[in-house]
């Protein structure tokens, strides 16, 4: 019975090629190995964001008169409804915290390079997305943070060169936040985004099966060759770590969307007062703030166009990264700006969390978290006993002590 059930699937699906890939596929073990499962963490949380998604949508109701009520009711009156809504917000939070250490990883690593030129623009294009996603989603419950925050970042699409105003409009569906601009971001948000990332996603996983995992340079130099770097079967080596990651992952999940659970806040009141502390999700907040930073004017130039076409042109650089890396003097100009750009990320997402006055402590205790977690990630491309690692151990260091003191200090 089991022989023909066998022969059955093998003649209409073709087990044998997929059990061929699954055997084919190596990934190679070396200091930076533990790198490799932040891909396969960022596509489990996905699939997370999926299920929990579609559970949604099953009582969601996108107009302007019954969105709210309807997230009320997912949350008091479905059951688990409150869960399930908690662990999308979260895990979309944690995904694209994932994603970025990825991305930087994979900088680290150069996984860009010849031939992972697509592999590596396809990923930056996913990141983007996943932006998409989140700005998206923050407006659907319809409450009065998100309509305020959605106004004033839509807002931002409108000071862009010759085509801003075209732009809002097409955000808006109309000159201001209304129902309008809820169907089109629930469209959004579960159709134009979702499909987008599927096609780009199968190709980046495509790619990444064409042409393996990248080695670092440090580490094929220091074996001789990149034949020589040692590897494991990703099935089932590989995928069985992975899996206990997401294990992890689900476990960590549950106990935010259980201990914190997502607030939904007050209905929105499109013709009330924006209300104090209007911010958007952590990972625009960098952007948020230096917006915030500047003077109206810079010259003869608004403020606001110049920060707009900065933070674009930061994206461009990113994602032509594959071509601008043309040899070790261009490869130390592009480590310094991704040095500067980590330390400007944490210090403005830092201020903007908390940027209040009296907040100093807790934004410097914020700042010194999010760089003991950053420098984390260099220490594998160290030499073990090198003065540049006794350095790293010195600065990780010293922001553990930072953010202790400073967290002390505020709470004492």
């Amino acid at each position: 019975m089991k022989r023909l059930v066998h022969s059955f699937l093998q003649d209409r699906l073709g087990l044998d090629a997929l059990q061929y890939l699954a055997a084919k596929k190596q990934v190679p073990v070396h200091r930076c190995t533990p790198f490799y499962f932040l891909g396969g963490m960022a596509l489990f949380l996905f699939l997370v964001q999926i299920v929990t998604g579609i559970l949604l949508a099953l009582f969601y109701k996108p107009s302007p008169d019954h969105a709210f009520e309807s997230v009320r009711a997912i949350m008091t009156e479905v059951d688990y409804g409150w869960l399930i809504r908690s662990a999308h917000s979260w895990s979309a939070n944690v995904l694209v915290g994932v994603l970025f250490l990825h991305l930087l990883t994979a900088y680290m690593m150069r996984a860009y390079r010849r031939p992972r030129e697509i592999t590596w623009i396809s990923g930056v294009m996913l990141l983007g997305l996943f932006f998409g996603f989140g700005f998206s989603g923050y407006l659907l419950p319809w409450n009065e943070l998100a309509f305020f925050a959605t106004r004033v970042g839509t807002a931002i699409t409108g000071v862009v060169p010759v085509v801003g105003h075209q732009l809002l409009l097409l955000a808006r569906g109309g000159e201001d936040v209304t129902g309008d601009t809820l169907a089109r971001f629930y469209a959004l948000h579960v159709v134009v985004l979702p499909l987008g990332t599927f096609a780009i996603l199968g190709g980046h996983l495509y790619l990444i099966q064409r042409h393996g995992m990248s080695i670092p340079d440090r580490e094929a130099n220091r074996l001789g060759s990149v034949e020589r770097v040692p590897s494991m079967p990703f099935v089932p080596h590989f995928l069985l770590r992975d899996m206990v990651g997401w294990y992890l992952a689900l476990g960590v999940l549950a106990a935010l969307a259980a201990l914190f659970p997502w607030e939904l806040g007050q209905k929105a009141n499109p013709f009330g007062a924006a209300p104090e502390g209007i911010k958007p999700e952590w990972y625009f907040l960098y952007m948020f703030q230096t917006l915030k930073l500047l003077p109206a004017h810079i010259g003869p130039f608004e403020g606001e166009v110049l920060g707009v076409l900065f933070f674009g042109f930061c994206g461009l650089v990113v994602l032509l990264v594959p071509f601008l890396d043309r040899g070790p003097k261009s490869r130390g100009v592009l480590n310094v700006l991704a040095a500067l750009s980590v330390a400007f990320f944490i210090f403005m997402t830092a201020w903007g969390w908390f940027s209040k006055p009296d907040q100093m402590a807790l934004r410097v205790s914020l700042g010194a978290l999010l760089s003991l977690v950053t420098l984390a990630l260099v220490l594998p491309f160290m030499e073990p006993r090198s003065g540049a690692r006794r350095g790293l151990y010195a600065l990780l260091a010293t922001a553990l002590v930072v953010m202790v003191a400073a967290a002390w200090g505020h709470f004492r």
